[in-house]
């Protein structure tokens, strides 16, 4: 088991570096060889010529449909747990790394999806790298995205649930959800001018105009009396333990 797990991994490191040469428009082999995890197994070349992942002629590598389909899914199970880190862990550049390439061998699609959902379906990684789509992001975009707007838009007395927060500022991030505004959050318009005032939880709070532009909501209503009108959002670490744990 352990002998195929270590197989797999490196297979996975040198799908993993084909994508990135793709990318950059590169091919030869010759550039596949400097990534120094898939000089230690150039061996394994050959072998994946045979299973059909990669595609030999001559000094040129490139993928097969079948291994650029398994290289997508390893990217973005890397650059995702890149963002989750850099997000929600402060995790210095060199940690982020070392620990993205852990995450992404043990990553299943369902936690993929979750932590993809979780981060408000990002489209690029820390590095600036485009993070390449899945089922979960086609969804938002076609059943959620359309049924959203800014909460700057939503009117004195109405009621709107967050459903994600366009920043990619993590410390921005971290405020709101300090003040309970973070996915599934419900607030409550108080005012519109000449700042938006908005109810959560047990707090009315005062936002800044371009902040609240970011925050996109769906319009709710108010829960019937004698249920919990609003509950004080999860910070994002206690929701992503929560998860977790459920898991």
């Amino acid at each position: 088991m352990v002998k195929t797990n270590s197989r797999r991994n490196q297979i996975d490191e040198i799908l993993e570096s084909l994508w990135k040469m793709k990318e950059e428009g590169e091919h030869s082999k010759e550039a596949l060889l400097k990534y120094p995890q898939v000089k230690e197994e150039e061996g394994r070349l050959e072998e994946m010529e045979k299973e059909n992942l990669i595609a030999l002629d001559g000094k040129d590598v490139s993928l097969t449909p079948k291994g650029e389909a398994i290289a997508r899914e390893i990217v973005r199970r890397h650059r995702l747990a890149e963002r989750l880190f850099y997000e929600l862990f402060e995790l210095a550049d060199k940690s982020i790394e070392t620990t993205a390439c852990s995450f992404e061998h043990i990553l299943d699609a369902s936690v993929t999806e979750s932590v993809c959902t979780f981060l408000g379906h990002p489209r690029t990684c820390p590095h600036g790298k485009r993070i390449p789509p899945g089922e979960c992001c086609r969804r938002f975009e076609t059943e959620v995205r359309p049924l959203t707007l800014p909460l700057t838009r939503l009117k004195s007395q109405e009621v709107g649930q967050v459903v994600f927060i366009a920043s990619q500022s993590r410390g921005r991030l971290e405020r709101l959800a300090g003040l309970g505004i973070v996915p599934g959050a419900m607030v409550k318009v108080r005012q519109t001018d000449p700042s938006p005032v908005v109810r959560v939880g047990e707090a009315e709070l005062a936002l800044d105009q371009e902040v609240a532009k970011r925050i996109f909501v769906r319009r709710g209503h108010l829960p019937p009396r004698g249920q919990r009108p609003f509950r004080r959002g999860l910070g994002l670490r206690q929701r992503l333990r929560r998860g977790f744990r459920q898991r």
